[in-house]
C-alpha cells in the first residue's frame, strides 16, 4: 500500500504510512486499462479496495464468493500467518484452486 517497507513493530511489519496510497494509487489505478483482477492482500489494502466491506479480514476474505470474480480478498503473506492457515482450512482447500485458475485465466488472456 505504501510502495515501501517500513520496517518491523512489535508484532509484524510497521503499517503503510497513511500518506502514501492517496499520493500514488489514484493514478496507477487509472493507467491499468485491462485490469482484469485485483488481489487485495491484508487489512490495510481491503480498508482501503474495499471500504464498504463489513467485518474483520478473515470474515472478508471468508466471503470472498461476494467479491469474484475481479476482486480477491487475501490475508497478508507471512510466516506469522501459519496460525492463520490452520485455524482456516477451507483458505487452502476452497478459495486458492480456483484462484489458481483464475489468475491462469488472467494471464492467458494476455497473450
Amino acid at each position: 500500500m505504501g510502495f515501501c517497507f517500513l520496517g518491523r513493530g512489535k508484532s509484524g511489519d510497521l503499517p503503510p504510512r497513511p500518506e502514501c496510497a492517496p499520493s500514488w494509487q489514484p493514478a496507477l489505478l487509472q493507467g491499468l486499462k485491462h485490469l482484469q483482477l485485483t488481489l487485495v492482500i491484508g487489512q490495510y489494502a481491503k480498508a482501503w479496495h474495499m471500504p464498504d466491506a463489513k467485518g474483520s479480514l478473515t470474515e472478508t476474505v471468508a466471503a470472498w464468493q461476494q467479491y469474484w470474480p475481479d476482486i480477491v480478498p487475501l490475508p497478508h503473506p507471512s510466516p506469522r500467518n501459519n496460525i492463520w492457515l490452520k485455524r482456516n482450512p477451507w483458505f487452502a482447500q476452497q478459495l486458492l484452486p480456483v484462484l489458481q485458475q483464475r489468475v491462469q485465466q488472467v494471464l492467458a488472456s494476455a497473450d
